[in-house]
């Protein structure tokens, strides 16, 4: 029997709370906890944690995965996923257990990773085949293909720190999978690319894995791609391997453990939860109907609006505002922004307070869904993002009552899209008569 190409034994790692401050720091922690430790006790307050405390961000995690298999992790923030392909990576070490690689690692973890800003893309290519252990003559076969694949041509000869996110992680991929190492190793970075990339990375992904007999360890919050490219999933969870397995059964495991989404009533959001650089904020959001009443299920056809509490803390010359509808499971089914209809970016004005409001005409089928609600720049930089914000159902009853919805149950897909049809006669089809082509 084949070894595996990855075997992960009682693997922990801890951290020490505060570490990186300095000296001088964690001097100045400490005092400080120990001037609040009289008052947190009045108040009935645990102790204050200070630099030096340990923090265990994995925990006796054990797993192994095939040559040739695409092995998912899937988790929540913070839940050790990044860490441990760090790890696999050897970017840092086990503080105990033992990890074993067979065959040559490469990773694509972080926007940059493994790039020196100041080299051309072109110059970063065969930095990271050397990195490899890869000859240059053996970089020199493959560069044609990794620039067409990344679709960064016309600027492989400029510097990498002018690149977009996006260009970044086209060029990063495209080196990482067309250099053939043995192992690789990819994390949520490729969410920054456009869909039609992202595509592309999967059946790049795909052919690695199932054609090449590569392997491949995929860290994503997209289930619909974990879904669609992994053999087996792992679920972690604070630190911990919690289940392992086929992919379907870990991925409706994981669901059971996701906190639920707020359903249709108004959900205040934590600053915790969402993404982007932070000039403006959503602080609410809520789903009502044509009569200003929130719910929580909308009949079948029934038109729904998404109402948007924001706070401006800088000003934005022009902004779009965003939003989403995804079922749980099977990722994005619908996209809309202000813009759609002809409406201009919007200038946001710092200390400003606004309602934005997005009615949405449903042709959504009956299903449970989830929205985000975004906010972005002229240039597509995301200013806030929060996903899986608030959740609502389409109930499998018409909203004007003028037919039976039950089939709509066993229809694959989930939106109903308005559509124009024709239906004629094919020419020199008579009817009643045999046919007979002109």
């Amino acid at each position: 029997m084949a070894k595996p190409a990855i075997t992960v034994e009682q693997v922990s790692k801890e951290y020490r709370l505060g570490q990186g401050v300095g000296f001088e720091g964690q001097v100045t922690q400490r005092v400080d906890a120990m001037i609040r430790a009289p008052f947190r006790r009045l108040l009935g307050r645990g102790p204050e944690q200070v630099a030096g405390e340990k923090f265990w961000a994995l925990r006796d995690v054990s797993f192994e995965v095939a040559e040739g298999e695409v092995f998912g992790l899937i988790g929540a923030n913070g839940a050790g996923k990044s860490t441990l392909l760090k790890l696999l990576a050897r970017i840092t070490m086990p503080t105990e257990g033992r990890i074993t690689l067979r065959g040559q690692v490469g990773s694509l973890l972080e926007v940059g990773t493994g790039f020196h800003p100041e080299l051309t893309g072109r110059e970063n290519i065969f930095l990271n085949g050397s990195i490899l252990g890869m000859s240059r003559r053996e970089i020199a076969s493959r560069y044609d293909e990794i620039v067409e694949f990344s679709g960064v041509e016309q600027f492989i000869e400029t510097p990498v720190k002018r690149y977009s996110s996006g260009m970044f992680v086209r060029l990063a991929f495209s080196v990482a999978a067309h250099l053939e190492p043995a192992i690789l190793l990819l994390d949520e970075v490729l969410s920054v690319g456009d869909a039609e990339f992202q595509r592309k990375c999967l059946a790049k992904m795909d052919t690695i894995a199932h054609n090449e007999g590569r392997t491949i360890v995929f860290v994503s919050h997209g289930l619909p791609s974990v879904k669609t490219l992994c053999d087996r999933v792992a679920v972690i969870e604070g630190g911990h391997l919690v289940a392992a397995g086929p992919t379907d059964a870990m991925v409706a495991d994981y669901m059971q453990r996701v906190e639920p989404v707020p359903h249709g009533e108004v959900a205040d959001i934590s600053p915790n939860e969402r993404l982007g650089t932070g000039e403006a904020r959503v602080t609410q959001v809520s789903l009502v109907d044509d009569a200003d009443q929130a719910v929580e299920e909308i009949l079948f056809g029934q038109p729904f609006t998404v109402v948007a509490e924001v706070e401006v803390r800088e000003s934005v010359a022009a902004a779009v505002f965003e939003v989403g509808v995804s079922s749980e499971v099977f990722g994005r089914v619908m996209t809309a922004d202000h813009t759609d209809g002809g409406g201009e970016d919007v200038f946001l004005r710092a200390g400003d307070r606004m309602t934005v409001r997005a009615r949405i005409d449903s042709t959504l089928l009956p299903a449970e869904f989830v929205v985000d609600v975004g906010i972005l720049d002229s240039n597509g930089v995301t200013i806030d993002y929060v996903e899986r914000v608030i959740s609502f159902s389409v109930k499998n009853v018409a909203a004007d009552g003028s037919r039976d919805t039950y089939r709509w149950e066993h229809v694959a897909g989930h939106v109903r899209p308005d559509s124009r049809w024709e239906i004629g006669e094919r020419a020199g089809l008579v009817r009643g008569e045999q046919e007979v082509l002109p």
